[in-house]
């Protein structure tokens, strides 16, 4: 579906975290940050910029800005602009695996309490497990 600008622009508003001290006004040989708080959020094709009152969609070619107009499909802009979501941590699900028949039968073999295990040579055995005690706080 194609987006119009202003659709992205509202899209993108509350995406772009919210940065004080990101404008700057240079007046002769002073350099003055603006007090005022900005969202921004750029590529290397588009650049979204929103102050409190007043957000604007820009293309950057030939490293100038132009106005994009509200009618003009920003479908790629939108794209390019909205942030990715956030990662998961923790662990990945395992993928299921296939264990072959006879393994199943082996395995189910062994009796509690114990584990399998090898010797030096790599022949099986049966390994007594560790019982592990709640500690004492």
């Amino acid at each position: 579906m194609n987006k119009t600008v202003q659709n992205v622009k509202n899209s993108l508003k509350f995406k772009a975290s919210p940065k004080a001290g990101t404008l700057s006004v240079k007046v002769g040989v002073k350099k003055y940050v603006v007090p005022i708080e900005a969202r921004l959020l750029s590529d290397g094709k588009y650049l979204f910029l929103s102050f409190p009152a007043v957000s604007e969609l820009y293309r950057i070619t030939n490293k100038n800005l132009s106005a994009m107009d509200s009618k003009e499909d920003a479908t790629e802009a939108h794209g390019a602009l909205t942030p990715a979501a956030a990662k998961k941590r923790g662990r990945r699900k395992a993928a299921a695996v296939e264990i072959p028949a006879a393994l199943a039968d082996a395995l189910k073999s062994v009796p509690s309490g114990y584990k399998l295990g090898f010797n030096a040579d790599g022949s099986p055995k049966l390994v007594k497990m560790r019982k592990r005690r709640a500690k004492k706080g």
